[in-house]
């Protein structure tokens, strides 16, 4: 058998794949579905919720790289203002200059484990969530400790984020 005929075989014969077009689309459906979460209702007595659109798109880049290209933080951060109530340019600007600042971070490393994608996003989680609390409130406000719990929650909800990004490339079936 050449070489070509060996790289072509398929492994899962019955397992159908998805149509590239429903391939792509996954991806910046998780996202948006991850914006959504902040329309639910929840009763609490501090608003802890972390931002699950941001955790979800820095699953995606880091865990699999070209099924989001840089340029997608501007449309997805878009709906996440949308939908979340923050100042409309907010997410926009702050997801991508964390697209464009992952991508610069990824020419200077060559090799990347888990705890170094979990450092990534654990430094883009704390610049959005402290330059978005600059943008929308005042600098009066005393947010501060809930901005910690929440940067926090946020950077400890990555792994499981992680794992739920890693289950959805598997079934969409990308090999990226």
């Amino acid at each position: 058998m050449r070489q070509s005929d060996e790289s072509q075989i398929d492994f899962r014969p019955f397992a159908p794949p998805l149509p590239p077009g429903r391939a792509r689309v996954v991806p910046w459906a998780t996202v948006m579905a991850g914006s959504l979460v902040t329309i639910v209702p929840v009763v609490a007595s501090l608003p802890l919720l972390p931002p699950m659109g941001l955790i979800i798109l820095l699953t995606w880049r880091l865990l699999a790289r070209f099924s989001l290209r840089p340029w997608a933080g501007a449309p997805l951060g878009l709906f996440d203002d949308v939908v979340s109530g923050q100042p409309i340019g907010a997410s926009m600007l702050l997801w991508s200059v964390v697209m464009i600042g992952i991508d610069l971070v990824e020419q200077r490393l060559i090799f990347r484990d888990f705890w170094q994608d979990w450092l990534i996003a654990a430094a883009a989680i704390i610049f959005c969530l402290t330059v978005g609390r600059l943008v929308a409130l005042p600098l009066g406000a005393h947010v501060d400790s809930v901005l910690l719990a929440q940067i926090a929650m946020s950077i400890l909800l990555f792994p499981l984020a992680a794992r739920l990004v890693a289950w959805i490339d598997r079934k969409r079936g990308s090999a990226t």
